[in-house]
């Protein structure tokens, strides 16, 4: 089989960007994998961003240049990731234009509003949901920027009008239950969404228990509001247990700042050293306050065999059952999240079966063989689907 994968790289990497090069990775040793990439590192100067803006909607040079990419691959399927900004959704025309079946990955919710995460100061917002997308402009929600801000609505708009989520895409893979349910919400066809999550590469060989050192609590994620960073802060303030912080954001500072004996931050890590924390922790405590897609830390965390202690809000609580693979705390309470952390503390026996239970739970879903299989029948429904 012959995939197409398409990228609109951002300036600073992603998870996006990681899911992409392991998902052409998974399949490069079976298949014909092809790539087709842009990147905002081109967006340099006021003209080019200027420009960049007007073509948001639907980009006539995109459609084109795509469209002739594609008369002389001839791809069997396209699978796209990101189309956001220089793409455009213009590039599904060009798909449907020459009849190939094309799939898209749902990594965030920037389709239905400019938002892209259902969140406006600090709060989940579903108004683009609900009512429509016109306040994001007043609210200047992208980059503060109107002109930003009204582009991106009317990419939003006019797709929903012109019926292109309904009629030019053949399958869509949403990473969750969650995600599913609210674009169905928004008025996305039920029948095309399609549930995978993520995967990594299992570094223990399908070991069934993990060895632990433990003694701490670990963090990893951007540092900043929507992450929940100062509810972690103000609850460990009252905790008697070491936690580590990894990763970088607006609240490095305060980070940095700290004098709090019990935090510890590491800054920025690679990759083998992430994954090494995390084996090693007791738990991993995620308290974001917004609609996470499915954190590559979780998934990370599960392969490790170490709990988590999550927010109970959107996706977070839909991977990690509460009292069988971690624990859930009220989104945004620092007093819930600090009553959860010391029922921890005194519950080593539960903690350690959380642990076994989360190893269990990667083996079954998130692995690289797992995804591989769903992967190839997504591809096939969306070829059979195209008429």
């Amino acid at each position: 089989m012959k995939v197409l994968f398409v990228h609109n790289f951002y300036q600073i990497a992603g998870g996006e960007d990681a899911v992409l090069k392991q998902e052409m990775d998974l399949l490069s040793a079976d298949h014909d994998v092809l790539e087709y990439t842009v990147s905002n590192d081109n967006i340099s100067c006021f003209f080019s961003k200027v420009l960049t803006l007007l073509r948001v909607p639907f980009s006539l040079k995109s459609y084109r240049q795509f469209k002739q990419f594609l008369t002389v691959n001839k791809p069997d399927v396209v699978h796209v990731h990101n189309y956001f900004p220089l793409l455009s959704p213009s590039i599904f025309y060009a798909c449907k234009k020459l009849n190939i079946p094309v799939v898209h990955t749902l990594h965030n919710y920037r389709a239905v509003c400019p938002t892209a995460l259902l969140m406006h100061k600090g709060k989940i917002n579903e108004q683009s949901i609900t009512h429509n997308v016109w306040w994001t402009v007043r609210q200047k929600v992208y980059k503060d920027s109107l002109l930003g801000s009204f582009a991106l609505a009317c990419m939003v708009q006019l797709h929903k009008r012109l019926g292109t989520w309904k009629s030019k895409v053949d399958v869509f893979i949403a990473l969750t239950e969650f995600a599913k349910a609210k674009y169905v919400e928004a008025g996305w066809p039920k029948h095309k969404i399609i549930v995978k999550p993520n995967f990594i590469i299992d570094p223990f060989d399908g070991a069934k228990s993990i060895t632990k050192t433990g003694g701490y609590a670990l963090f990893v994620g951007r540092l900043s509001e929507e992450k929940g960073i100062d509810v972690l802060l103000n609850a460990w303030a009252n905790i008697n247990l070491p936690l580590k912080l990894i990763g970088t954001g607006p609240f490095k500072g305060v980070l940095k700042n700290n004098t709090q004996n019990n935090i510890e931050y590491l800054g920025l890590k690679d990759k083998p050293e992430v994954l090494e924390l995390i084996k090693n922790a007791d738990f991993v405590v995620m308290p974001s306050t917004w609609y996470e897609g499915l954190p590559m830390v979780l998934i990370e965390s599960f392969c490790c065999g170490t709990p988590a202690l999550v927010s109970n809000i959107g996706s977070m609580q839909e991977v990690v059952t509460a009292e069988v693979s971690g624990l859930h705390f009220e989104v945004g309470n620092s007093s819930d999240l600090q009553n959860k952390v010391q029922w921890i503390i005194n519950n080593p026996a539960e903690i350690k079966r959380f642990g076994c239970n989360a190893r269990n739970e990667f083996l079954n879903k998130y692995t690289s063989d797992i995804n591989k299989y769903q992967l190839l029948n997504i591809y096939q429904q969306a070829i059979n689907g195209v008429s």
